[in-house]
């Protein structure tokens, strides 16, 4: 008994901090072992395709041609992160405009702003496959929502512009049974 009194006497609060740590870390690793906690693996819930839009806005081109092109590859970073090439699906370019009102009427017109005649807005439409979870698709650890900023790198061209647009598209049957095996083998 006196040998248990000097050994908790020797005890520091730091040493009662670690026993009260490596207690809590037993409890979370119990409770995910009995499923009440849902590990970032069980949360997603399909492998899916999406397409989504990049938005970028004041653009300078004084080229002949636009360096992005449908059908061919761009490299993305998310958020200033480094992801992957990704497919382009449609690239839709317009030169910057301006509303002119039309004398003695109540109408107005849309045309080119030639003050600004080098100026484009573009919209991309790029595709990946993402994992559908309950707060949205995810790509590369991130997010895809509305709003999430983008880079679109090429050889010949560095843009930066947000998503505008996010689609997912449906799963077919195949990648249904896929996706069921997929999270068998997780288990």
């Amino acid at each position: 008994m006196e040998n248990l009194l000097n050994c908790l006497k020797k005890i520091r609060p730091v040493d009662l901090i670690i026993i009260a740590g490596v207690i809590i870390a037993l409890v979370v690793g119990f409770f995910t072992y009995k499923n009440f906690r849902q590990t970032a693996s069980k949360q997603i819930e399909a492998t899916s395709k999406i397409s989504f839009q990049v938005f970028i806005r004041g653009v300078t081109l004084t080229g002949s041609e636009i360096p992005l092109r449908a059908n061919e590859k761009t490299f993305i970073s998310i958020r200033n992160v480094p992801y992957s090439d990704l497919d382009i699906l449609d690239v839709k370019a317009d030169r910057k405009k301006v509303v002119l009102p039309i004398l003695n009427s109540k109408k107005v017109m849309v045309v080119e702003d030639p003050s600004q005649a080098y100026v484009y807005d573009m919209i991309i439409t790029l595709t990946d496959t993402a994992k559908i979870t309950k707060d949205g698709a995810v790509v590369g650890g991130n997010k895809i929502k509305i709003g999430l900023p983008i880079t679109l790198e090429g050889k010949d061209y560095k843009f930066n512009g947000t998503v505008s647009d996010l689609k997912v598209m449906p799963v077919s049957d195949d990648e249904k049974f896929n996706n069921s095996l997929e999270a068998n083998d997780n288990v």
